[in-house]
């Protein structure tokens, strides 16, 4: 039986998406962009994938790594980096950026999805949530970021769409705005 360290260590629990995205991945190497405290990272390590878990906070990582050096997860790596960078540099079967993409430089965002798409594995899995803003549901944050209508399916042209939807949905805060949600496999 899986300790639920999420609520253990006061994190929120994994992002829905993970929880379900791992119902059609198989554990592999991952990434977990903007991993913050690590609430997916941690739910990604106790599932059997092997984590490399990347945010720009140092007391973000921090937290993860006392999380990780306590509970003996030889499954998971924190460490800082910037994703502005866009230079991986490594392979993953799985990269995960939920709520990420709308806190990076807009100038960067291409950048940091073509790094994403050059860094999956053939075969390998690329999930994104990111807030939209659209004539219909104009976003309520001011977020750095929001993708458009279509682009970020136009993004993955060529790679096969497990889920993909623009609905509405509620943020941890109770603010209602639209995502784009996408789990896309790459080809092999």
């Amino acid at each position: 039986m899986i300790v639920d360290l999420n609520s253990r260590y006061g994190l929120n629990p994994a992002h829905s998406e993970v929880v379900e995205a791992c119902k059609v991945i198989e554990p592999c190497d991952t990434l977990d962009m903007g991993c913050s405290n690590g609430r997916n990272a941690v739910y990604l390590g106790q599932h059997g994938f092997n984590v490399t878990a990347i945010d720009v906070n140092p007391g973000a990582i921090n937290m993860l790594q006392s999380i990780i050096d306590e509970q003996g997860l030889e499954n998971v790596k924190a460490q800082v980096y910037d994703i502005n960078n866009a230079s991986l540099g490594e392979h993953y079967g799985f990269i995960s950026c939920t709520v990420t993409l709308m806190f990076i430089d807009p100038s960067r965002v291409e950048a940091v999805i073509a790094d994403m798409q050059n860094s999956t594995a053939a075969g390998g899995y690329n999930l994104i949530v990111c807030a939209m803003n659209t004539e219909q549901h104009p976003c309520p944050a001011p977020f750095p970021f929001t993708l458009k209508a279509g682009q970020l399916s136009e993004a993955y042209k060529g790679w096969e769409m497990i889920k993909y939807n623009e609905d509405v949905g509620t943020m941890h805060n109770g603010a209602k705005l639209q995502f784009a949600t996408m789990l896309a496999k790459k080809p092999v």
